[in-house]
């Protein structure tokens, strides 16, 4: 018998979902809204330079107005699959993050699969983590304190960003945040993957998300490592990490194994594991205890990794 977190039991009554052409186009109809008039922070929307030969990038940026000199960032990617999603459907994180850390941070609006594939999402963020390298004296941003994260297919992508950073040697990272990171193509194809109990992103979904960002059959031989970072075979050098994910995910077994490769190489990585929770619990029961004390167990790591020597403010969360 599957189990449920007590506060996340609601959700065995979560019908299967299944991500398609025609469900993922009707989705992405829906267009999110950006907040406006906010006291305490300053939001702008900006428009990058891509990287060579690609296309500009849309960015979003939250600064706490009472900051002051030059702050720590996040960027953040994020999660929809590889086929939905736009910067605006975290907003309330990131919007979180940035009071109660008293960072900047930057939402990466990045192209979307099938219309386009692999690499294009992570040239689009690897632009807005150039972008806010070398723009870091006019946003007001320490460069050295640079993290990069997010959830589900985002925080694939910025596994991948990372990897893809370190590799070129342009860019320093300080931390990377992954919340049930989307990071194995191979979870498609192997035996045995499926797990019971998973909700929200399933198995077919899983399919459809990595065919089309991949444009080939996942399990191929082909695919890079920065797509898929789980592929990955060298992981010495990457900055400190922090991963988190339930036991009712699909993705559980394969970020419980790429926090095991990351500590094995050297690599500082705290792995949270919460029982009972499926995919996007935390943003389809946000007010739930649970919810608020994984969102938390994220800013801490943010906060240690950023700012060793402050204490941390409160959050409207809690």
């Amino acid at each position: 018998m599957v189990r449920f977190h007590p506060d996340l039991a609601a959700g065995r009554f979560i019908p299967p979902i299944r991500f398609g052409p025609l469900s993922t186009a009707l989705l992405n109809r829906v267009k999110p809204r950006g907040t406006s008039g906010v006291e305490d922070l300053i939001i702008d929307d900006a428009t990058i330079p891509g990287t060579t030969g690609q296309p500009d990038v849309r960015v979003r940026t939250y600064r706490p107005r009472s900051a002051h000199g030059r702050i720590p960032a996040l960027l953040w990617i994020h999660g929809g699959g590889m086929v939905s999603g736009t910067a605006l459907i975290d907003e309330r994180t990131n919007m979180d993050f940035a009071r109660t850390l008293g960072m900047v941070v930057v939402s990466v609006d990045y192209r979307l699969a099938p219309a386009a594939q692999a690499p294009s999402q992570l040239e689009d963020c690897y632009a807005a983590l150039r972008w806010l390298v070398t723009g870091a004296h006019d946003l007001e941003v320490d460069a050295e304190r640079i993290a990069v994260g997010g959830a589900s297919a985002g925080g694939g992508l910025a596994a991948g960003l990372v990897l893809m950073a370190h590799d070129r040697g342009e860019i320093s990272v300080a931390f990377q945040l992954l919340v049930y990171p989307m990071i194995d193509d191979r979870t498609v194809v192997r035996a045995g993957h499926a797990r019971k109990g998973v909700r929200i992103w399933t198995p077919a979904s899983n399919r459809y998300g990595w065919t089309s960002y991949l444009g080939t059959v996942p399990g191929s031989a082909t695919v890079s490592e920065y797509a898929a970072p789980a592929r990955r075979t060298d992981y010495a050098g990457l900055p400190p990490a922090w991963i988190g994910v339930g036991t009712l995910d699909l993705f559980y077994d394969e970020d419980v194994r790429y926090a095991r490769h990351l500590r094995a190489a050297g690599v500082d990585c705290a792995l949270d594991v919460v029982e009972g929770a499926f995919h996007g619990f935390d943003a389809v029961m946000p007010g739930k205890p649970v919810s608020r004390i994984f969102w938390r167990a994220q800013a801490t790591a943010l906060h240690s990794a950023l700012f060793p020597h402050r204490e941390m403010r409160g959050s409207k969360r809690f």
